[in-house]
């Protein structure tokens, strides 16, 4: 299972990271690491200007990214289209690989687009009572808040779940890196 960090949880440094391992930057002109990084974009669930967004496609190809973390997206049909125009026009521009962020189950036509699509973003009470209902093996599950001696067994739940990426790691949205002082504990 790729391992997916969302801006909130840099990998710890003693975590070696591979091949299967994107790192989400919040801003261009941060990069931390030479690995694979993907730029987030805020769709702010559908409500940002597509020219915001594609203002924001062009600083990431500029800084040199490898993709896109197109966060908060929305999950209903009425923003397939704008979802779909920004992806195609991300990859006009080459970026190619693209991750998309509703956090929960999107209406089935973002099938046809072509990305990743992370169908759990929440916290660890949630993601152990989630039936999974309307995500598909490979998709994405990002799990916060999990209890650092649960981490391991988060990490295979979410692959009896059928993650194809994501991660379990004891930090929160809202408790950031820097206000911890330590990287994400991910689980191994």
């Amino acid at each position: 299972m790729k391992t997916l960090f969302p801006p909130y949880a840099h990998p710890s440094p003693s975590l070696e990271l591979d091949a299967d391992t994107w790192i989400v930057r919040e801003h261009p002109g941060d990069r931390r690491t030479l690995h694979q990084s993907l730029g987030r974009i805020d769709l702010d669930w559908g409500s940002r200007s597509l020219a915001d967004v594609l203002t924001d496609v062009d600083a990431w190809r500029a800084d040199g990214v490898e993709g896109l973390f197109l966060d908060r997206a929305p999950a209903g049909s009425g923003g397939v289209g704008p979802v779909a125009l920004t992806v195609r026009l991300a990859a006009r521009r080459g970026l190619h690989r693209v991750v998309l962020n509703p956090g929960v189950p999107t209406h089935p036509l973002y099938r046809d687009l072509g990305v990743r699509i992370c169908s759990f973003e929440g916290p660890w009470d949630a993601y152990q009572n989630w039936d999974g209902d309307g995500s598909r093996p490979g998709d994405g599950h990002i799990v916060h808040g999990v209890p650092p001696e649960l981490l391991t067994a988060a990490r295979r739940l979410m692959g009896r779940r059928g993650a194809g990426f994501g991660l379990a790691t004891d930090l929160s949205p809202r408790r950031s890196v820097a206000t911890s002082g330590r990287g994400a504990h991910a689980a191994e």
